[in-house]
């Protein structure tokens, strides 16, 4: 089934009850077990509050000033910076944006901590632009986060007094060091690209997405980012989308006719909506594409599933790998929040419906084999739950062309 006749189908099937084995009416055999029964708000305050007692408790490092993103790349046998600082923002936006913190002090003082660490972190010399030699290296998811985590306090009114100097210092860092990892010619983003700074590789779809909604917000708190990058950035998310409506991994969509493409839907739907959503707070794309992908993303969710808290990384048959799980879960929640209004609630029923279905027993959520990872997931998570009550995410609108010179002008 296309993807456009695949959204068209399930707008009409958003009114049928939940539970019903959307896969099979798609034409899928593969049947969707039907999850637990969508939250209740009481559920998800309960989340929320359970969630900031997780986050305080799995604070670590020296002075309890990191939540460390684990996977399973390693630098010099240790988990990357890039890993630390990144998993760090996340955790330290969830405490944020969670209700309640102006009147907690505790959330307050994990925060400043964590932010302490962000601004330092930007001196390690493996964070450094000037070290950056390509290939597989994850620093810049760093960049990405610690500057959306900055951009989000600053723009909140939020950033802990005494750590104003050093994050505004950071802020520009990260600001600084993402535009410069643009990779060459083709714009946009990627951790994985060949040796040698100035090598053109293939981009990233999903890095892209993550670091634009960065820049995103940095314009919107104040600060000047160069509208030719986040031009060449989208330019390359829509370069990333087959007829089918998958999205590439990285590079191109160039052959929609391939069939590894036709059939590409179920393992893209994590970047399908981050990519959307992108386009569309960019000034690209629909409300029909975004809805389409949050409509994939339902549909197509159990392949997701499969390869949750599993080891490995990317596995047959869509090349699902696990950390997908939460970053997708996350970004279709931020994709509902883009729709009409009256089609939202539904859609935000069945995004928490099936992010409930898979939270542990203690609370927490996880997508890794690896116990320390449950503060990023979990984490990821309460973003996704609050979406509808959080601050919108930035939008950017591309500056106007210079007018047109008249021929008959002055050196025209």
């Amino acid at each position: 089934m296309g993807y456009r006749s695949l959204a068209t189908s399930l707008t009409l099937l958003s009114l049928l009850p939940a539970g019903v084995q959307l896969g099979m009416i798609c034409g899928f055999a593969h049947a969707q077990s039907a999850p637990a029964a969508a939250p209740t708000a009481a559920e998800k305050t309960e989340a929320l509050g359970k969630g900031v007692d997780l986050l305080l408790n799995l604070q670590e490092g020296d002075n309890k000033s990191e939540w460390p993103y684990e996977g399973v790349y390693r630098v010099e046998g240790k988990i990357p910076i890039g890993y630390r600082v990144g998993g760090t923002a996340i955790c330290a936006m969830a405490l944020l944006e969670a209700p309640g913190y102006d009147a907690d002090a505790a959330r307050k003082e994990a925060v400043g901590r964590a932010v302490a660490f962000i601004c330092a972190a930007k001196d390690n010399p493996l964070m450094s632009v000037a070290g950056y030699e390509g290939g597989y290296d994850v620093r810049a998811w760093g960049y990405i986060y610690a500057l959306r985590c900055l951009c989000r306090l600053h723009t909140l009114g939020a950033v802990p007094p005494d750590h104003r100097e050093a994050a505004a210092g950071a802020l520009q860092f990260y600001l600084s060091a993402l535009g410069a990892l643009e990779m060459p010619i083709t714009g946009g983003w990627n951790y994985a690209r060949p040796p040698g700074r100035e090598s053109k590789g293939s981009p990233s779809s999903f890095m892209t997405a993550a670091a634009l909604q960065a820049l995103f917000e940095a314009v919107q708190a104040g600060h000047a980012v160069d509208a030719r990058v986040l031009g060449r950035g989208l330019d390359f998310l829509e370069k990333t989308k087959a007829a089918s409506g998958a999205v590439m991994y990285a590079g191109e969509a160039k052959h929609d006719s391939d069939a590894r493409l036709s059939n590409a839907v179920p393992g893209a739907t994590g970047r399908m909506t981050a990519t959307e959503a992108t386009l569309l707070l960019g000034g690209r794309g629909s409300v029909a594409e975004v809805r389409a992908s949050i409509d994939a993303f339902i549909v197509h969710w159990e392949w997701l599933e499969q390869r949750r808290a599993q080891p490995g990384t990317h596995k047959a048959p869509y090349s699902v790998a696990p950390y997908y799980f939460m970053f997708a879960h996350f970004s279709a929640a931020q994709a509902v929040e883009l729709l009409p209004e009256v089609q939202r609630a539904e859609y935000r029923r069945r995004v928490n419906e099936l992010l409930f279905s898979v939270r542990q027993e203690d609370g927490s959520w996880n997508d890794r084999v690896f116990e320390r990872s449950s503060a990023y997931s979990t984490a990821m998570a309460m973003l996704a739950i609050m979406s509808p009550d959080a601050a919108p995410p930035a939008r950017w609108t591309p500056p106007p062309p210079p007018p047109a010179t008249p021929l008959d002008a002055p050196g025209g």
